[in-house]
Order: structure tokens, then C-alpha cells, then sequence
């Protein structure tokens, strides 16, 4: 009798032993994404702040991709801007995409490295926003819209841009400077 309780407590042990399951994988740490705080949308136009920025039209090479941000003075006063610009990237609705805006040299863009850049009427500064059209895993993602702001805490503009980001979720973006580095 002994050994038949034994038997139905070991059996009943791997029973409940064999139902219970394994604690799930922790979740992946999402990456670092830059996201600069969202403004208020500025028209096309020169801004209060004595700027205005436009977009060269979008250049490609072996999957890569570019667009030259164009910042014009159209104020009476020199700017000086240190940096890069604050760049996000909007859907055809309008709506913020989740994107890592890299801050550096990409494929298509040499990154200056941040110096004070002054801007006189009428002069202007480039920088360079830059993606990759890589499909790894899961559904192509395109953007629309990038919104630009020369600084942060300037007002933004939305200029049309379309971005064909494959799923790389990544954006790479030169600091402000008068030329662009080969």
C-alpha cells in the first residue's frame, strides 16, 4: 500500500511537473531613438526665427538613400546654429513614425561634426538626412513627411519627402555646415 501512494505522489509530481510552462523570454530592449519634441508646424515660408529650410529631391545609390536639407537666412540678422537639426519623420497621415535618428556619417553623407555655422541674409547651410533601403524581417515602413526644426525649440516645417525605410526603422543626419564633405 506504501509503495502505491509513493507511486501515485511521484506520478501525480510529473504530471503537474509536465503542464506547468516556462517563464517567457524577457522582451528585447527597444532601441535609443532621438525624438525631438513635437512643434507646432510652421507653412512654408520664412519663419519668426529668420530661417526657412527645403529638401533637394531624394538621391539613391545600391540602397541607400538621401535628401539635402537646405536652411536659407531669410532674415535681416546673421544665425549662428551649432549642431544638427531636429528632424522627424511623419506618415502619409501625418502621424509621427517611431524612428532612430542617428546623429553621424552614413553611406551617402560625410558628417561635418558639430562647429558653430553663422548664417548671413540670403547664405545658407546644408545637412544631410539619410536612410537605407534594407528589407530584413517584417513589413516595409515609408514615410511621407519629414518635419524640420533648425534648432531645438525652433519651429518646425513639414516638407514632403518620401522615405522608403524598408525595416530598418533608422534615419542617419549630418550636423548643420555652408558644404557638404566627400
Amino acid at each position: 500500500m506504501l509503495g502505491k501512494v509513493i507511486l501515485t505522489v511521484a506520478a501525480t509530481a510529473l504530471v503537474v511537473a509536465g503542464c506547468s510552462t516556462p517563464p517567457p523570454p524577457p522582451l528585447p530592449v527597444p532601441p535609443t531613438v532621438h525624438t525631438p519634441v513635437p512643434g507646432e508646424v510652421e507653412p512654408a515660408g520664412c519663419l519668426g526665427t529668420g530661417v526657412t529650410v527645403k529638401s533637394g529631391p531624394v538621391e539613391a545609390a545600391l540602397g541607400h538613400r538621401a535628401v539635402v536639407l537646405t536652411l536659407t537666412n531669410c532674415g535681416t540678422t546673421p544665425r549662428t546654429l551649432t549642431g544638427y537639426p531636429e528632424v522627424r519623420l511623419l506618415d502619409r497621415e501625418k502621424r509621427p513614425m517611431t524612428v532612430e535618428v542617428e546623429h553621424g556619417t552614413s553611406y551617402m553623407a560625410i558628417d561635418p561634426g558639430v562647429s558653430p555655422q553663422t548664417v548671413r541674409p540670403g547664405g545658407t547651410l546644408l545637412s544631410v538626412v539619410s536612410w537605407s533601403n534594407t528589407v530584413t524581417a517584417g513589413s516595409p515602413e515609408a514615410g511621407a513627411y519629414v518635419t524640420v526644426a533648425a534648432a531645438k525649440g525652433d519651429p518646425e516645417q513639414r516638407i514632403t519627402v518620401d522615405t522608403d525605410l524598408g525595416t530598418t526603422g533608422k534615419l542617419t543626419l549630418t550636423a548643420w555646415n555652408a558644404e557638404l564633405k566627400h
